[in-house]
């Protein structure tokens, strides 16, 4: 059983063919081989085009074929994860009608605000979990007041794993996990938020067709089985967002059990049976992959920092001379933990959640010119998104989230000693590192959703885990004093 995944990033698109009766990858590929950029018209904007996505996977699709380690005819289901929030809209031809307003773009933060007083909190965190916030709801409440021939023209809008969906299949469809991180769910109703769709003036039917996470979303059309290689009417049998596809793809489906990532951004995503909220909403809730399967509540507790892998890449573009990312994380594993009283602070993209959707800015703090290089900045930078990541859990935990462990793949941030090391010492929790990705995760998510698995659980048997990364007790007094100077900074900046 051969199971196709597909990862929309913001930086690239990843696809994998994995042997679901192993559960062992066969062949992946990435397009393109450098990141793609974002758009920023105006500050605190960030917009990319859907299309681009669209030919990011078709191509992503065809290096993994053009590989010659499995008949892609062989493929039976697909799975897709996507950036999170992202809103894609199009016109009864099914035309993209205007770039997507995408997870870090900061426009709507003031629209949102205003839904959460007219609505009322008490009715936003009984029902939506969240505040309407900087959401896909909101953005699209932007464009209604700001592009109204353009919401004219709107036939239904999508978010981006739908819209990719959309474009293998022809059909349109979403589900409660997707609908509720673009806080259009109304937990309490389990169905479209009235209160939304009221206080915003949209149409029911501008939403597409709610299906289950695991089931069939369409079956691949002759022609774009033909471009591709692939079987007609093979089915995509799963759509998750990239965090809770995230948490899928380690195997982190129970109460308790936690998951992170750290790519253009860096998440904490734990899994609870209790419908809650942060009464200030800094962290968010969506429902998990599993929510209702069973009738069991399973809701993904967020901790987002926009600013994560995104400032390493700047750091690597405009302070690294040239080097990669390898080279870099030894430069900077010459310099001893604190980068000697240099401090970033790594919120320079766009209003971050769990600063109340505050736009801070990122901050360079301390540099001597005597005494500070390239590889002071590196390790600071580094560090300061560990810090930032230990700001957001120290919230999660007034909410009663308090992991003895984390589960992470071995990609992106992760494969830096100096950031994992940093994040370990400074939150006191262990990581545990698996030899997976968003794309492999997909896939498997695929084989639960056209029933190869019979539970989620049994897709994830095979998984081994790489390495551990545990607390350095003799540093901990250090990173505490170090962690201490940071959060001094980023409170005066607030």
């Amino acid at each position: 059983m051969l199971l196709l995944g597909l990862d929309l990033g913001t930086s690239s698109i990843k696809a994998s063919v994995v042997d679901g009766s192993t559960g062992k990858l066969v062949s992946s590929a990435q397009y393109p081989e450098v990141e793609n950029t974002i758009s920023s018209p105006k500050e605190g904007w960030a917009e990319q085009d859907p299309e681009m996505w669209w030919d990011c996977v078709k191509n992503a699709i065809q290096r993994c074929n053009a590989t010659g380690k499995y008949n892609p005819k062989d493929i039976k289901a697909i799975g897709i994860s996507y950036q999170m929030h992202g809103l894609v809209m199009v016109d009864r031809n099914l035309s993209v009608l205007r770039p997507s307003i995408i997870w870090c773009d900061s426009r709507a933060v003031e629209i949102g605000n205003k839904a959460f007083q007219a609505i009322g909190a008490e009715q936003c965190f009984s029902h939506l979990l969240n505040s309407p916030g900087n959401f896909t709801a909101s953005k699209l409440a932007w464009v209604k007041e700001n592009e109204p021939k353009v919401y004219g023209s709107v036939y239904t809008i999508m978010l981006p794993g739908d819209f990719i969906s959309m474009k293998l299949t022809g059909e349109i469809t979403s589900s409660n996990s997707s609908l509720s991180e673009g806080i259009f769910w109304d937990f309490q109703t389990n169905d479209i938020s009235t209160d939304v769709m009221k206080h915003y003036g949209f149409s029911s039917n501008i939403l597409p067709e709610v299906r289950p996470v695991f089931s069939n979303h369409g079956g691949l059309s002759s022609s774009m089985a033909d471009l591709l290689g692939l079987q007609a009417e093979t089915p995509v049998t799963y759509k998750a967002g990239d965090q809770p596809n995230n948490a899928l793809s380690l195997n982190v489906l129970d109460p308790g059990e936690v998951a992170a990532t750290a790519g253009t951004s860096g998440v904490i995503y734990s899994v609870s049976d209790k419908v809650s909220y942060d009464p200030k909403s800094r962290v968010n809730t969506f429902a998990h992959v599993n929510h209702q399967l069973n009738n069991e509540n399973r809701l993904g507790t967020l901790l987002c920092i926009n600013g994560t892998g995104i400032l390493n890449r700047w750091v690597r573009d405009n302070v690294a001379s040239g080097l990669s990312y390898q080279e870099m994380n030894a430069l900077a594993s010459k310099v001893s933990e604190g980068a000697n009283g240099l401090r970033i602070l790594p919120f320079g993209n766009g209003a971050e959640r769990v600063l109340e959707n505050k736009t801070v800015g990122s901050v360079l703090q301390g540099i001597n010119f005597n005494v500070h290089t390239n590889a002071h900045i590196i390790r600071a930078a580094q560090e300061g998104i560990a810090f930032s990541l230990k700001y957001g859990m120290d919230i999660m935990a007034e909410n009663g989230t308090k992991p003895s462990v984390i589960r992470a793949g071995k990609a992106n941030m992760f494969l830096s000693d100096i950031f994992s090391q940093s994040l370990v010492n400074v939150t006191g929790v262990g990581v545990e590192l698996y030899d997976t990705d968003g794309a492999k995760g997909a896939a498997l998510g695929a084989g639960i959703g056209n029933s190869y698995f019979t539970n989620p659980k049994e897709a994830f048997v095979n998984m081994e885990k790489i390495g551990t990364v545990e607390p350095e007790t003799s540093k901990s007094d250090s990173y505490k004093e170090i962690y201490a100077d940071w959060k001094a900074i980023l409170e005066k900046s607030l």
